[in-house]
């Protein structure tokens, strides 16, 4: 069990309940998003934790992470140059939603 994994989940489950915690009575869709994206982390790095660490992310940074549940899925594709590391693209994911609420 990795502690950047189990760190991830924590982390993805209490921004999801922060954000959905402060809702009131309808919520803009905005922030749906928000707690949609973040249990999709949580669900991501529980199937990670429940997997076996056979594989690898081909991340420099962290070969044995996490693998992003979006890496293959042809419904919802991760954007151009994203790759397997779900740490990674979270971090991806934070910045661009920082740079659209500014």
């Amino acid at each position: 069990m990795s502690y950047a994994e189990v760190r991830e989940l924590q982390n993805a489950l209490s921004t999801a309940s922060d954000i959905a915690f402060g809702f009131e009575t309808a919520p803009p869709a905005d922030q749906l998003a928000e707690v949609a994206d973040a249990l999709q982390r949580a669900l991501g790095a529980v199937r990670s934790l429940q997997a076996p660490h056979g594989g690898t992310t081909g991340c420099r940074e962290h070969p044995m992470g996490a693998v992003d549940p979006l890496y293959g899925d042809k419904e919802d594709p991760l954007p151009p140059g994203w790759g397997k590391c779900l740490l990674c693209n979270d971090r991806r994911r934070r910045a661009m939603t920082n740079r659209r609420g500014r």
